[in-house]
C-alpha cells in the first residue's frame, strides 16, 4: 500500500464530556473519476462508501461531506463542481481533514 501524506489543518473544535476534552476532527472525502466506464462507476461507488464508513466509524471524526465527481476530466478543475465547492470548504474553515485515494485527485494537467 502506498505512503499517506498528512497536511495539518489551523482549526481544531472539542466537544466536552465528563470534563475530558475529545477532539473531533471535522473529515470530507473527495473522490474521483474520469470515465463512466462500468469499472470506474464501481470503482466510484465503492469509493464513495468505503469513505463514508471510514469516516463515521471512527468516534474522533465527523462526516462533513463526500465530494465527488463522477465520470469528469482531471484537466481543469473549473469543471469538477464537488471539487470546488471542497476548496471553498476548506478555506472557509469547515474542513479539517480531507481524505482521498490519492493526492494526483487534486492536481490539473497542465497542456
Amino acid at each position: 500500500m502506498s505512503e499517506v501524506e498528512i497536511i495539518k489543518g489551523n482549526h481544531s473544535r472539542f466537544s466536552h464530556r465528563q470534563e475530558k476534552a475529545i477532539e473531533q476532527r471535522r473529515v470530507a472525502a473527495y473522490c474521483r473519476v474520469s470515465t463512466d466506464s462500468e469499472d470506474q462507476l464501481n470503482s466510484y461507488r465503492s469509493q464513495v462508501m468505503y469513505y463514508k464508513d471510514l469516516i463515521r466509524n471512527n468516534p474522533e471524526w465527523v462526516l462533513v461531506d463526500i465530494y465527488a465527481d463522477e465520470a469528469i476530466t482531471g484537466t481543469q478543475t473549473i469543471k469538477r463542481e464537488n471539487f470546488q465547492r471542497m476548496i471553498n470548504d476548506c478555506m472557509n474553515g469547515d474542513i479539517d481533514m480531507v481524505i482521498t485515494k490519492s493526492i494526483s485527485r487534486f492536481l490539473q494537467e497542465i497542456p
